[in-house]
């Protein structure tokens, strides 16, 4: 199935909010937070999509200037042999701020558990609805998040130096 061919199956039962880019190598659709899960959810459950594995979410940090957190999803159709790639986008928080609410996907894929955790660890996103959402890569009592544009390491870590 083409990008175009599933693009046109999640805009007429999900919505027009659905934004395709085919400008770079790979192409993917950039969905509204809110609707999310309802997507991932007829990706996975649309017998004509199955999107049964969800390889990875990686989460990229746009910096204070444009203020923007973008949520990556890569989906694979292991029976269909057809990809696809997910973004959402939600305002970043300034350092010390509340972090970045996007819902869980857990409950859709298994494989999201750990890929939200790690995207929690390291660029500070809460996954809302997450079973176990906790540090994954990083000690518990570890200060901020590393993959932060504005991450100011701490000259110690229980007294050992880390720079």
């Amino acid at each position: 199935m083409t990008f175009t061919e599933i693009t046109d199956l999640l805009t007429h039962p999900i919505g027009t909010d659905i934004q395709a880019n085919t400008q770079n190598l790979q192409p993917y659709l950039t969905v509204p937070v809110g609707q999310l899960v309802e997507i991932c959810q007829f990706l996975r459950n649309d017998e004509r999509l199955f999107f049964d594995l969800l390889a990875c979410i990686t989460a990229i940090d746009n910096g204070t200037q444009l203020n923007t957190i973008e949520v990556i999803y890569n989906l694979t159709s292991i029976p269909y042999e057809h990809n696809l790639m997910l973004k959402v986008v939600v305002l970043r928080t300034a350092s010390g701020a509340k972090l970045p609410v996007v819902p869980s996907v857990a409950h859709v894929w298994r494989t999201a558990d750990w890929h939200e955790r790690e995207a929690f660890d390291l660029v500070g996103i809460h996954f809302e609805g997450h079973p176990d959402l906790r540090r994954i890569l990083l000690p518990t009592d570890w200060v901020g998040h590393p993959l932060r544009t504005d991450y100011q390491e701490e000259e110690q870590y229980h007294g050992i130096k880390t720079k």
